[in-house]
């Protein structure tokens, strides 16, 4: 059966319609404003931090392996920031590669060796997107030259043998093999989602994967046998609002509302797939 509202509550409030989402070892969630805002939120949703400002407009955050450092894409700015977690100190980590430069630099996600994927999803109803690949110093390489129809959220497989692209104007989900020597492999389509326009992605412990929406204001649930299933459904749009980005800590699902100011939590009931920064 799906969740109904009443299995939603509102985290935190009081933040500039917040895109993005991320969840440190320590519990505090992060998110990000549209006016550049990269937020800190207690571990009990008490507290809501300014840490630092780009000045830009913040899409996909996602933390090092380490927890030492912050990777922030910027819209407006056109770069994946590093933000170092001890000195507060924002640094620009890539502004592209192989020669082209970001478009939409969209969406963070490390394996646990430390590569960066970053997706761009090129330009709006147009099919440039494609999958960058950086190591811990910035250098890069276009891992994926796609094209990919607005390539948006990523995950990475429990195995890290698949690398699984929202693709929002397909609309639905693609994956691309991770080869041994890590190049990209084989390219197919996962799962489509009619008259949606999925965002983010995010797996649990059983290779589930839960699919946010920018609209309508929907969580999908995605069995690794790709089948389909609705688990959420907000038609009021108020507790959720065009979701974005999402990410678990244990068992809560947490959503970034780019249509509001606040962060919603689900209690999913099962644990969600530890990232990097979580072994």
């Amino acid at each position: 059966m799906p969740l109904t509202i009443e299995d939603v509550s509102i985290f935190a409030d009081g933040l500039d319609h917040p895109e993005c989402i991320a969840v440190h070892p320590d519990g505090s969630v992060w998110a990000g404003g549209e006016a550049g805002q990269i937020y800190r939120i207690a571990a009990d949703g008490s507290e809501i931090k300014e840490v630092n400002n780009t000045g830009g407009f913040i899409l996909g955050i996602a933390f090092s392996p380490d927890a030492s450092w912050l990777a922030v894409c910027d819209l407006k700015n056109k770069c994946v920031w590093k933000l170092d977690l001890k000195t507060n100190q924002l640094t620009k980590f890539a502004t592209g590669a192989d020669g082209d430069s970001f478009s939409i630099p969209n969406y963070a996600s490390f394996t646990r060796s430390g590569k960066l994927f970053v997706s761009d999803s090129g330009a709006f109803r147009q099919v440039t997107g494609k999958i960058f690949c950086f190591d811990e110093n910035g250098n890069g390489t276009i891992w994926h030259s796609g094209p990919f129809n607005f390539a948006n959220g990523l995950a990475i497989s429990a195995n890290e043998d698949w690398l699984y692209v929202v693709c929002t104007w397909l609309p639905g989900v693609e994956r691309i093999a991770i080869n041994a020597d890590g190049s990209a492999g084989t390219r197919e389509v996962f799962c489509i989602l009619p008259q949606t326009c999925p965002d983010g992605i995010a797996f649990d412990n059983n290779e589930n994967l839960y699919v946010s929406c920018y609209a309508p204001n929907i969580i999908y649930k995605v069995t690794p046998q790709q089948q389909v299933s609705l688990l959420i459904d907000d038609w009021e749009a108020h507790t959720l609002s065009n979701p974005t980005n999402i990410a678990f800590r244990g068992s809560e699902l947490f959503t970034a509302n780019l249509g509001r100011w606040h962060v919603s939590k689900i209690n999913i009931g099962v644990q969600g797939l530890k990232l990097a920064c979580h072994h």
